[in-house]
């Protein structure tokens, strides 16, 4: 529980649903502090779908930070989301949409689609919302030249899947605000 006084921040937070408010009088010289209680949330699950792997990436409980989780084969990762999702609450999957520069669906959407169906069926309880992925894998070999990660390593196609799934899962958190 924090305690803070009342503010646009607090007031804020509460309306975008991360916090409850609770207005208390704490004696004679502060009558304006509240308690802040922080609701418990799912995490958001983003995929970058691959014919051979998909990377994955996923918020923490309190949906601000997007971190990059693992790659795993395109052949078990419904079965791999199956348990994730039974050891962890999922509110939300992100599954990237691959477009062509001018907006149009690319050829890798037609793999995309069965699998989106069979997710549907198998957890059913769970949305899935698409973010244009247009340019994540070059941002990501970027991303890895520019934190100095060495050359054998960006060779790893794994690692450049894992940090695209977070860079559309950062883009689907930042266009929230």
């Amino acid at each position: 529980m924090l305690v803070i006084k009342v503010g646009v921040d607090a007031k804020y937070l509460e309306f975008i649903g991360k916090i409850k408010v609770q207005k208390r009088s704490i004696g004679c010289f502060c009558n304006n502090i509240i308690l802040l209680h922080k609701k418990s949330m799912a995490r958001i699950l983003a995929i970058d779908y691959g014919g051979k792997r998909c990377g994955i990436a996923v918020t923490d409980e309190s949906q601000i930070i997007a971190s990059g989780l693992t790659t795993v084969a395109t052949k078990e990762l419904l079965g791999w989301l199956k348990e994730y999702v039974s050891k962890e609450e999922v509110e939300l999957f992100i599954v990237g949409e691959p477009k062509r520069l001018h907006g149009e669906a690319s050829e890798s959407e037609k793999l995309i689609q069965p699998f989106l169906e069979k997710l549907n069926k198998l957890l059913p309880d769970i949305p899935v919302k698409r973010i244009d992925e247009r340019f994540t894998s070059k941002i990501a070999f970027n991303t890895m030249i520019a934190s100095g990660i060495s050359k054998k390593k960006r060779r790893d196609k794994a690692l450049v899947d894992q940090i695209s799934a977070t860079i559309i899962l950062q883009d689907y958190l930042y266009n929230l605000k």
